[in-house]
């Protein structure tokens, strides 16, 4: 372990030495020596990540490179992208500007375009990490927006500390927010106390997005009832996941008894044998399977439906599911084919 009064003439607060001891606690997390590829909007969360990685390069040999993305959305959006550049460029930080062509409409198809040259930019690059700087807030206001929606009990971790920033397991960079146990008020504090710049988007104060609206309108209400609801959100849901992954040993063992040999990818099911089981443990075991072949999962009301229609008595039946796969049962088996099956397409 290396001590900061072992370093050399760098800054140092009680902010650096939080975040310090949080990777040191989970070094799978940022590896030491790897090349990471920053996703900076210029905003106050990404703003004090980048300041503080790159204080603590010194303690953990990362190579840092900074990705910026304009979506065309704001007039001032171009100016803050100059500014932030001369910025990096006074740090000595290299920056990766680029701009939406055309503009993404809408919240999803706009994190799709991110995400998508995240992944492109660090693959050229050569970085094994994306980093993002999501906090304790911007979990704890997914998982209420994702319950609000119905979301199956995964859909209540989501924004995990790491995972693949690809459905593809075990390729490409890894997806990393080292911020989680950082509130946005700590961030705002992190800015104010290290004098860091920060480039405010006009598009957050607008309320037709469901997340800002949340933000405005619900998380204050909250905190107003239980100070610091933000973060014991985040950490339940931090709770689950763990206890969630322990879960998936079991799934896969269930998974092998219910696999048929005649398939050896393991994408073909004994559905009568499914059939026995209780509904919550077939809806468990349903979205298990769909991620493990790299298929998106169902939301909580989808697959309650799809465990209906699986009933004995239903019949023979097919479902479409996102990215072109498609699940197909006859009377005895539960098949899953992935885009590009011969059979794919048939009806």
């Amino acid at each position: 372990m290396i001590l900061p009064s072992e370093a050399t003439k760098a800054p140092w607060s009680a902010h650096h030495q939080r975040l310090h001891r949080h990777l040191l606690r989970r070094p799978e997390l940022l590896p030491s020596g790897d090349s990471l590829l920053l996703a900076v909007s210029g905003g106050q969360d990404s703003m004090a990540l980048t300041v503080l990685l790159a204080d603590l390069r010194r303690l953990h040999g990362w190579q840092l490179q900074l990705w910026h993305g304009n979506h065309g959305w704001r007039v001032e959006a171009a100016d803050q992208a100059r500014a932030l550049t001369a910025w990096a460029e006074q740090r000595g930080l290299p920056l990766r500007v680029e701009q939406a062509d055309p503009a993404p409409v809408g919240e999803a198809a706009s994190r799709a375009w991110r995400y998508g040259c995240l992944e492109r930019v660090a693959l050229e690059l050569g970085c094994s990490h994306v980093v993002t700087g999501h906090t304790a807030s911007d979990r704890a206001e997914t998982v209420l927006l994702n319950l609000a929606r119905g979301s199956h009990l995964r859909g209540l971790t989501s924004l995990r500390a790491e995972r693949a920033l690809t459905q593809a397991p075990g390729q490409g960079p890894r997806l990393v927010r080292p911020l989680l146990p950082f509130s946005r008020e700590d961030t705002a504090r992190v800015c104010r106390d290290l004098a860091i710049p920060v480039w405010e988007d006009s598009s957050n104060a607008d309320r037709r997005y469901r997340r800002n609206r949340l933000r405005a309108e619900v998380m204050p209400v909250l905190e107003a009832l239980h100070p610091g609801a933000d973060r014991r959100i985040a950490a339940q849901a931090e709770r689950l996941e763990e206890e969630l992954t322990d879960q998936d040993q079991l799934l896969d063992l269930a998974l092998q008894g219910l696999a048929l040999a005649c398939d050896p990818s393991g994408r073909t099911l004994a559905r009568r044998a499914l059939g026995q089981l209780g509904p919550a443990n077939r809806r468990r075991l349903l979205q298990h399977w769909l991620r493990r072949h790299g298929a998106q999962g169902l939301e909580g009301a989808a697959l309650e439906d799809l465990g209906r229609r699986l009933e004995p008595e239903q019949g023979r039946g097919q479902q479409d599911l996102a990215g072109g796969w498609r699940l197909r049962w006859e009377r005895s088996t539960l098949g899953l084919q992935a885009p590009g099956d011969p059979e794919h397409g048939d009806g």
